[in-house]
C-alpha cells in the first residue's frame, strides 16, 4: 500500500486505510519508521474521525430540536485511557485488531501505549466520567466542563516505601482526542476593586477552550467535553525583557499557565489556597460564560435560562457559580439583584460527595475578597436575602442557615445549597445523613430541595471494555442487550445454581488473575499463584477509608501463619493501590507503613505464599481495569457515615468480586440487592459509630484485642523497621490517642469476617454461586439508571435518541 498515495479518509472509509493516511499525514512517518507510540496516535486519529460525524450530527439535532441542555461542572475527569473505551463504544475491535495486525503490530501493545489523562484523582472524577458516558449513550445533550491540567494529579513512586510525587506528563506528545477552538476564549478576573457598579479586576487571563467527543454506545449520540487550559492575555511583555528583567518579561505567561497546570495543588499554604481558589474560579467562570453565550444565540429571554438550562455542580469545587452567574447577570445584562439570583438558582444544582467537614470547603472572607472582591459583595446579598427568606418562612433557627459560619468563613456547601434548585447525596445513606447531619437546619426550611440518586458506573467500561472474558460469557447467556440494559444481568440470577455455568464464569475470573499475575510478576518482582485469594483494596488513602485497619489486619494474619505453619491456610494475595495527597502526612504515613509490612512478610520463609502483599505504585484507572476484574474479594471497609458511596464498590461487584465491607454508603444498597449471605458485613453501623465516640478508647479495644495488640506491639518495638524502631510512632499515636475513624473499635469483627470469607473461599461452590449472584444482581449499579433519574427528578430533561 502506497500511503503517500492516499487521500484524506472519509469516516466510512476502511479502518486500515484511515490509519495508513493518518500515519503518513498527521504522524509523518512511514510504517518502517513508526513506533509504538506513532501507531497509537494514527489509530486515535482513525476512530476519531469516526466521531465526528455523529458528534456533528448531535449537535444539530440539540439545536433543531430546542430542548433543554445539561451542563456538568466538576474540577476532575478521570477518564483513562480513551483509545480502547472509543473503540468499544464505536464497535471496532475486531476491525481495529485486523487492521494492526495487517500492519505487523501488537493491538494491545498498542492501546496500553496510550498514558491515562491526569485529570481527577479517585471517585469524584470517575463518576464525572461515568456521567458523561451515560449521557451520550441515553441521548441526552450535555457538555461537561473541568480543567484541562497541563500536569494533574502527580505520579507516584516509592522510595523505601515512601511516597515521592513527580509531575505526570500525559501531554508531553500531542493529545490526538482533542479540538482546540481559539475562537472559544474568554477573559477572566481577579483582584483588584468593586463596586455596585461592576468590577475592576487587577488581573487578567484568557480560558481557551479544548474540545473532545464524548461517544454514546455505538456513536448513535455524542457529546462534549470542553476543558479550559489557561493562556495570558499578553503573552510576552517586550520592554522588561530588553532590560534585561527576563523574569518579569515572562511573568503574565507563568502567572496564567500555572492556573492550569496541577490538580489539586497543595493547599496548605496561603499561596496555595489563593491558586486553588483562583482555578475553581477560572472553570467555573468560563463554563459560565460559554453556557450564556450559547443561550442568548437562540434569542430567548434571559427570563427562560432556567428553562433551558440545567447547571450540575459536582460537589463545592464550582459553588461559586450562583455567585458567578449572578454577577454575569447583573453587571453584563442589567438584572437587578433578587431577579438574578431566582433566574440562577433556578438553574443550578449541587451534588454533595462528603460529610467531613474539612472536606466541605470554607474560603476565609479575607481571602475571598482578595481574590473575588465582587463576588465576596454578591456573597453578601445571598447571605442576607436567604436569611430574610428564612425568617419569613419562620425557620427556627435562622442563624443556623447562613452562608458565612461563625467563624467568618465563608461555607461553600451552604452557598452552593442555598443557590441550588436541588440538591442531591449519593446513596440512601448518605442522602439520609445530609438531612440529620450538616444540611438539617436547610432541609428543615427546604425540606423539598434534597433529593437521592445513588451513583452508578457505566458498564461499558467496567465490564464491557476491562473484562472481554466475562463479556463474552455474558452475550452467549444473555445477548448483547445488558450493555445498555444493565438490570438484564438478573437474568443470571438462577445460573448461579448451575455448576456448568459457575464453572465457565469462575474460569473468566481465574483467567483474569493469570493475566494479573503475570503483569504482577513482570512489574513488581512478585510471584503469585492465580489460585489464591485476590483480596483488593483500591481507593484514595485516607484515614476514614482505613486502609491502616487493612494494613494491621495482615500484619495480624501473618502472625496467625507464623504461629500455625503446618496449618492448610488458604493463600491470599492482598493488594493496596492508591495515592495520598502531596500534603496529607498521616495518609502517607500509612502508605510507609504498608510497604514495610509488605517487605516483611513477603521475605518471611516461613510465610512462603501463603500470603503475598503487593502494593504497585501510581494507581490509576488502567490500573484499576487490571485489578478490578480479578479480584475476590473487594475491601470497602471505610468507617460507617464517612464514604458518600463509593463506585469501586459497584464495579468490583460488577465483576464478580464478594464485598467485605462496613454498612457504609452504597454498600448498604449493595447488601439489599445481593442479599446479606453473599456479602460479609462488619462492624458498628453509622449510628452506632457517631454514639461510640463519647468517652471512646482505642487502647481499651487494642487491650481486648490479642491479636490487635501483638501488632500494635511489634510495630511499637521495630519489627517491621528494623534500625528504625520510631518510624512508625506517629501512625500507633494517633491510633491509641486520636483514632477518630474507629479502627481500634471495628478490628476485632474485621479480623473474624476475614476469617469468614477464608472459609466462604475454601468452598468452591459456595464461592462460586456468591461471585455469580454478586455479578447478577448488580444491574441496578448502572450510572445509565442514575442519569436516569437525574433527567426526570433534577434536570427536567429528556433523550433526543
Amino acid at each position: 500500500m502506497n500511503v503517500h498515495s492516499l487521500s484524506a479518509p472519509a469516516h466510512h472509509a476502511a479502518l486500515d486505510a484511515a490509519i495508513a493516511w493518518h500515519l503518513a499525514h498527521s504522524v509523518g512517518k512511514t510504517p518502517e519508521a513508526a513506533d509504538l507510540s506513532d501507531w497509537r496516535v494514527a489509530l486515535s486519529r482513525a476512530v476519531r474521525d469516526r466521531l465526528v460525524a455523529p458528534w456533528f450530527d448531535a449537535t444539530r439535532k440539540t439545536y433543531e430540536a430546542g430542548r433543554k441542555r445539561v451542563y456538568y461542572l466538576s474540577m476532575e475527569f478521570l477518564l483513562g485511557r480513551m483509545l480502547e473505551d472509543a473503540i468499544g463504544n464505536l464497535g471496532l475491535e475486531r476491525e481495529a485488531r485486523a487492521a494492526m495486525a495487517g500492519f505487523g503490530v501488537d493491538y494491545r501493545a498498542v492501546v496500553e501505549d496510550e498514558p491515562d489523562a491526569a485529570l481527577g484523582n479517585g471517585g469524584l472524577g470517575r463518576l464525572a466520567a461515568c456521567f458523561l458516558d451515560s449521557l451520550s449513550c441515553l441521548g441526552i445533550p450535555a457538555y461537561g466542563y473541568g480543567i484541562r491540567y497541563a500536569h494533574g494529579l502527580f505520579r507516584q513512586r516509592f522510595e523505601e516505601g515512601r511516597q515521592i510525587e513527580s509531575a505526570e506528563t500525559w501531554l508531553a506528545e500531542a493529545h490526538p482526542w482533542e479540538f482546540e477552538r481559539h475562537e472559544v476564549a474568554f477573559e477572566i478576573g481577579f483582584g483588584g476593586v468593586a463596586d455596585e457598579a461592576g468590577w475592576r479586576p487587577a488581573e487578567l487571563v484568557e480560558a481557551r477552550a479544548h474540545d473532545t467527543p464524548v461517544p454514546g454506545w455505538r456513536a448513535r449520540w455524542t457529546n462534549t467535553l470542553r476543558l479550559w487550559s489557561a493562556r495570558p492575555k499578553r503573552v510576552f511583555d517586550l520592554e522588561p525583557f530588553n532590560r534585561g528583567d527576563y523574569m518579569a518579561a515572562a511573568a503574565p505567561e507563568v502567572f496564567a499557565e500555572t492556573i492550569s497546570r496541577v490538580l489539586y495543588p497543595d493547599d496548605s499554604t496561603p499561596v496555595g489556597k489563593e491558586l486553588r481558589l483562583k482555578q475553581e474560579y477560572f472553570f467555573t467562570s468560563a463554563s459560565l460564560q460559554d453556557i450564556l453565550r450559547r443561550f442568548l444565540a437562540s434569542g430567548a429571554p434571559l427570563s427562560a435560562l432556567p428553562d433551558q438550562i440545567a447547571i450540575q455542580m459536582n460537589d463545592t469545587h464550582p459553588a461559586i457559580a450562583g455567585p458567578e452567574l449572578i454577577r454575569l447577570l447583573m453587571d453584563h445584562h442589567g438584572l437587578g439583584f433578587e431577579e438574578a439570583f431566582d433566574i440562577a438558582s433556578g438553574c443550578l444544582c449541587y451534588t454533595n460527595h462528603t460529610l467531613l467537614p474539612e472536606a466541605l470547603e470554607r474560603w476565609h472572607v479575607g481571602l475571598m475578597r482578595h481574590v473575588l472582591p465582587r463576588h465576596m459583595m454578591i456573597i453578601e446579598k445571598i447571605d442576607a436575602l436567604h436569611a430574610r427568606r428564612a425568617a419569613e418562612a419562620g425557620a427556627p433557627r435562622p442563624d443556623h442557615v447562613r452562608v458565612f459560619h461563625p467563624d467568618g468563613d465563608v461555607q461553600m456547601g451552604t452557598l452552593a445549597f442555598v443557590a441550588a434548585r436541588k440538591v442531591n447525596g449519593v446513596s440512601a445513606l448518605h442522602t439520609g445523613l445530609m438531612k440529620e447531619t450538616v444540611f438539617r437546619d436547610l432541609h428543615a426550611l427546604h425540606p423539598d430541595r434534597i433529593v437521592n440518586m445513588t451513583n452508578g458506573v457505566t458498564p461499558r467500561r467496567w465490564l464491557h471494555g476491562c473484562n472481554p472474558g466475562l463479556r463474552a460469557l455474558l452475550n452467549e447467556a444473555l445477548g448483547e442487550g445488558w450493555v445498555t440494559n444493565l438490570e438484564l444481568l438478573d437474568r443470571l440470577a438462577p445460573l448461579a445454581d448451575d455448576t456448568g455455568f459457575r464453572e465457565l464464569f469462575m474460569g473468566v475470573k481465574r483467567a483474569n488473575k493469570a493475566r494479573l499475575a503475570e503483569w504482577l510478576k513482570a512489574t513488581q518482582r512478585i510471584e503469585t499463584s492465580p489460585d489464591a485469594m485476590f483480596d483488593i483494596q483500591i481507593k484514595r488513602i485516607h484515614e476514614y477509608k482505613r486502609q491502616l485497619m487493612n494494613a494491621l489486619e495482615v500484619a495480624a494474619h501473618a502472625n496467625a501463619i507464623r504461629r500455625e505453619p503446618e496449618r492448610d491456610w488458604v493463600p491470599r494475595v492482598r493488594i493496596f493501590g492508591g495515592k495520598a495527597a502531596p500534603g496529607y502526612d498521616m495518609a502517607k504515613r500509612i502508605i510507609r507503613l504498608v510497604n514495610d509490612i509488605a517487605w516483611q512478610v513477603n521475605h518471611d520463609p516461613v510465610i512462603g505464599d501463603r500470603l503475598k502483599i503487593v502494593y504497585p505504585e501510581n494507581y490509576n484507572v488502567s490500573m484499576a481495569e487490571r485489578l478490578i476484574p480479578a479480584a475476590d474479594l473487594s475491601e470497602q471497609i471505610s468507617t460507617a457515615g464517612m464514604e458518600a458511596s463509593g463506585t469501586g464498590n459497584m464495579k468490583f461487584a460488577l465483576n464478580g468480586a464478594v464485598t467485605i465491607g462496613t454498612l457504609d454508603g452504597a454498600n448498604v444498597e449493595i447488601a439489599e440487592r445481593v442479599g446479606r449471605e453473599n456479602i460479609f458485613i462488619f462492624g458498628l453501623e453509622a449510628h452506632e459509630a457517631s454514639a461510640i465516640r463519647d468517652g471512646y478508647d482505642s487502647n481499651r479495644f487494642i487491650a481486648e484485642s490479642a491479636a490487635l495488640s501483638e501488632v500494635v506491639g511489634q510495630i511499637e518495638g521495630g519489627f517491621y523497621s528494623p534500625g528504625e524502631p520510631d518510624r512508625h510512632r506517629a501512625v500507633i499515636d494517633k491510633l491509641r490517642h486520636d483514632d477518630h475513624f474507629l479502627v481500634a473499635a471495628d478490628f476485632e469483627a474485621y479480623r473474624k469476617a476475614q476469617d469468614e470469607t477464608e472459609a466462604a473461599f475454601a468452598d468452591r461452590e459456595r464461592w462460586g454461586r456468591m461471585a455469580v449472584l454478586n455479578c447478577a444482581r448488580s444491574g441496578w449499579f448502572s450510572s445509565d439508571r442514575t442519569i436516569r433519574g437525574y433527567a426526570s427528578e433534577i434536570w427536567g430533561v429528556e433523550p433526543l435518541i
